[in-house]
This record gives C-alpha cells, sequence and structure tokens, in this order.
C-alpha cells in the first residue's frame, strides 16, 4: 500500500484511540491497512511522522483499501 513492495504483506491496525486503539489493544480489524514489514515497522515506531502525521497517512492508506475493496464486491 505505501511502497508497492510485492507480497507477502501485513495488516497494519490504526495505532489511535479514535479507532479503538488501546495499550496493549488493538484497534478494530475494519480499521487496517496492508503494509511490507519494513513499511509496518516505520509506521508503528512513528518514523514516518509524529502521532498526527502518523494518522492522517493511516486514514488516507483506509480510504484508499476500502476503496480498492468496494471495488471488488462484485467478484464474489
Amino acid at each position: 500500500m505505501r511502497c508497492g513492495a510485492p507480497a507477502p504483506s501485513q495488516a497494519a491496525h490504526s495505532n489511535s484511540s479514535k479507532d479503538g486503539k488501546g495499550r496493549s489493544i488493538k484497534a478494530c480489524d475494519s480499521k487496517t491497512v496492508s503494509l511490507c514489514f519494513p513499511c509496518h515497522h516505520l509506521f508503528d515506531t512513528y518514523q514516518l511522522g509524529n502521532r498526527q502525521e502518523s494518522e492522517k497517512m493511516f486514514n488516507k492508506w483506509l480510504k484508499r483499501t476500502n476503496a480498492m475493496l468496494e471495488s471488488e464486491q462484485d467478484l464474489f
């Protein structure tokens, strides 16, 4: 999703409390995006931006993810 690396990827959960994230509690699975391992690590350790920037970036990725999933609904 971020860098375009081929599979495999990981489900990266939102780190925002607005999405249900808490200490030792992951956000809901509906708040996940696909990231490769290096990008997932950078995201979770706030190396891609501060908390506010990361939240904005994640929301952009989530919108893109949901749009791709919606376009595939007719396949099944």
